[in-house]
């Protein structure tokens, strides 16, 4: 491949000739069941280079089978095809870390003050037009848009390690969380199995993940004091929480500049969103263990004005800490004694 490939690959799939033809031999024995499907016989490479495309560029069915030589019948097909190939071939890409895997997630947390600490939990929103044939205010979020919540996790490296997508805009993120299998397996002891950490005031912790003040304080959820008027500990405590939890919007970023289409609003079977947004996710983990680097041109584009900005990465922050009735006395007891050896760190 000369260098005018290599740049039409990353500009068009965002990926490299090499990973992508690794990403066909591995789906092709999939695809190539489903080829007389399709009006005109596609190669899994054409079909699996269509669907990238679309979620690259973020253009229209109309718009974009017209370059590919694909209906919009078929077009439709190749990136729900696509979609269950990647989900089902790499299912192993977006694992709670284990093994060699959660000793590096945890020293790399343990250096930035945040021992036994997993990841950082955050949820975006995926813009999407007014859906058909579903009740429309449930889907009318906060900026008074229609969309769809996704919730990730994410560790330093920016590596997605866990989603849960699908629910409407209107749901509060907490709620999210509540119904996210995230939660069943936490509060069941599922996902914290490392080796406990003793921190001060005798405080054990077998692991948490770190949330903003959208979400509760749990024995496995740290977030923020908040508030205005705080003493030095907890402002020192609330300044380590935003250098970690910068790796939570630096995914979003790669993640939604690169997937452009679920950075914009657009037609979408409301179904299948889900999955599709998972396989780009999927995507994500690949390209960051490829080693693919982000191009941050991504994370601007030039309004109907011609003034260029920064792209909007769905996140939507509380305006205000939530209500203390959530809040368990095991919880705060974690959040004072991270914030304790803090001080003598």
């Amino acid at each position: 491949m000369d260098d005018a490939s290599d740049e039409y690959y990353k500009e068009k799939l965002r990926m490299t000739p090499r990973v992508f033809m690794e990403i066909v031999e591995a789906l092709s024995p999939l695809l190539q069941r489903r080829v007389t499907f399709y009006r005109v016989p596609l190669q899994p490479n054409h079909i699996i280079t269509y669907a990238l495309y679309r979620w690259a560029s973020g253009e229209t069915y109309e718009s974009s089978t017209s370059s590919f030589g694909i209906g919009r019948a078929s077009g439709l097909i190749a990136v729900e095809d696509v979609t269950r190939a990647l989900l089902r071939v790499y299912n192993d890409k977006i694992v709670w870390p284990t093994g060699i895997r959660r000793t590096l997630v945890l020293r790399a947390f343990e250096a930035k003050g945040f021992p036994n600490c997993y990841g950082c939990i955050d949820c975006t929103h995926v813009y999407v037009d007014k859906p058909a044939k579903a009740p429309l205010e449930n889907y009318f979020d906060r900026k008074h848009r229609f969309s769809v919540v996704a919730q990730v996790v994410v560790d330093l490296d920016l590596r997605i390690t866990d989603i849960f997508v699908g629910y409407p805009g209107s749901c509060h993120d907490i709620r999210v969380l509540q119904l996210s299998s995230l939660w069943a397996r936490a509060e069941e002891g599922d996902l914290f199995r490392g080796a406990p950490v003793v921190l001060p005031f005798g405080v054990t912790t077998h692991g948490y993940i770190l949330g903003d003040n959208g979400y509760p304080p749990l024995e496995w959820i740290v977030v923020p004091y908040g508030g205005t008027d705080q003493i030095p500990d907890e402002e020192r405590f609330d300044n380590k929480p935003k250098v970690a939890r910068g790796a939570v919007e630096r995914a979003f970023g790669r993640l939604n500049g690169m997937w452009r289409l679920f950075l914009r609003i657009h037609k979408t079977n409301m179904d299948t969103l889900p999955q599709k947004f998972q396989a780009v996710c999927i995507l994500h983990n690949i390209l960051l263990d490829a080693g693919m680097k982000f191009d941050d041109n991504l994370l601007w584009e030039v309004d109907a004005n011609g003034v260029r900005r920064g792209v909007d990465l769905g996140l939507d922050h509380p305006p205000h800490p939530i209500a203390e009735n959530f809040n368990r006395p095991r919880a705060l007891a974690l959040r004072e004694a991270l914030a304790e050896r803090m001080k003598h760190a």
